[in-house]
């Protein structure tokens, strides 16, 4: 399975379907919260599904779930904002939260700064921001792909943007 993987549109969805009009086989986008009206006018623009879930920008009648399964091939992928996980501070409750439910992989946004990691066997993967980047960049995203036997993610920069 092959996933196109975004945070944090803020409203500004530009480059999120300038980026999808490069890319080849995508399965499945994620948003990873920060608007779900932005999650609409993707999967409309695209007519490729899209599953989200609610950030911390939401308002109160957002009906995306605090956090999402995906389930893979690979095994599942817990899908969350960060926010309720204080990943700003650290990792471990986003972790703990993975490994409470079994999931193999965990993904999420809110610190607008991509990041990938492996931690105890669980993949850690923050795509960062393609609209709103906070790590001195034009932005960033990232491409999961995910098989019976394997979990492989790339971040991908705004400003080396490429057929994937």
């Amino acid at each position: 399975m092959k996933l196109y993987v975004i945070s944090d549109t803020h409203g500004n969805v530009d480059k999120a379907l300038e980026v999808y009009t490069k890319l080849h086989s995508i399965d499945l986008i994620v948003h990873l919260g920060d608007m779900e009206r932005d999650v609409k006018q993707i999967s409309h623009s695209t007519g490729k599904p899209v599953i989200s879930v609610r950030g911390n920008n939401e308002s109160y009648n957002c009906a995306a779930p605090d956090w999402n399964i995906l389930e893979t091939e690979y095994g599942n992928i817990l899908l969350t904002h960060g926010h309720r996980q204080s990943v700003k501070s650290n990792l471990q409750k986003l972790l703990y939260r993975a490994r409470e439910l079994e999931c193999r992989a965990a993904l999420f946004g809110h610190t607008h700064m991509p990041f990938y990691t492996e931690e105890q066997g669980i993949h850690l993967l923050n795509p960062g921001s393609l609209c709103l980047p906070l790590d001195g960049t034009s932005g960033s995203y990232a491409i999961v792909n995910t098989s019976k036997d394997s979990f492989s993610a790339s971040i991908v920069y705004y400003s080396h943007l490429s057929i994937i």
